[in-house]
């Protein structure tokens, strides 16, 4: 059972969580999220798997996910972008921020996200069990798709989408 490292509101290791239980109790842990832009400055976006045990089929950002008990936030970052993207590069940190967004299936996210760029012009080998599909989208489109239809997008992405950091990083 995969652990994440639950954290108080300065970032701070308090104890490690099963996953599952971690996310049905709401409490605060380490997670990550990773935007990559190509080389026009547009979005690469993945639409997660329809099996994933929440928020199944809606668009998010490149990948995401939580750092390993022990393991670096660079090592997690470079290994997961690898896993789920087919992608080997190793992303740089940009910023990080505090959500709390109700889920479906009963669960909470409350993370503690550390958001990570990086650019890639190629074409991603994703993992099927992790990614329905993906695509490159500008930001002006793409915040205009989720102004539309904001429910075809993961909570966390949103509020990624509409930090003022993004558009420093954008820019």
């Amino acid at each position: 059972m995969e652990q994440v490292i639950l954290v108080d509101e300065r970032d701070n290791a308090v104890g490690t969580l099963e996953k599952m239980e971690a996310h049905r109790k709401g409490l605060l842990h380490r997670a990550f999220s990773i935007i990559l832009f190509n080389t026009k400055g547009e979005l690469l976006l993945q639409k997660r798997s329809p099996t994933k045990y929440h928020s199944a089929s809606l668009w998010t950002n490149t990948c995401c996910s939580h750092p390993l008990p022990d393991e670096s936030m660079a090592d997690a970052t470079r290994r997961r972008l690898k896993e789920e993207m087919g992608i080997d590069l190793q992303p740089e940190f940009a910023y990080k921020f505090i959500y709390r967004a109700a889920l479906d299936n009963n669960l909470v996210e409350h993370e503690y996200d550390h958001v990570y760029v990086g650019t890639f012009d190629g074409e991603p080998v994703v993992n099927k069990d992790e990614v329905e599909e993906w695509k490159f989208m500008s930001l002006a489109l793409l915040r205009e798709a989720v102004k539309q239809h904001p429910e075809a997008y993961t909570a966390w992405f949103k509020l990624i989408l509409n930090h003022p950091e993004l558009n420093k990083i954008a820019a």
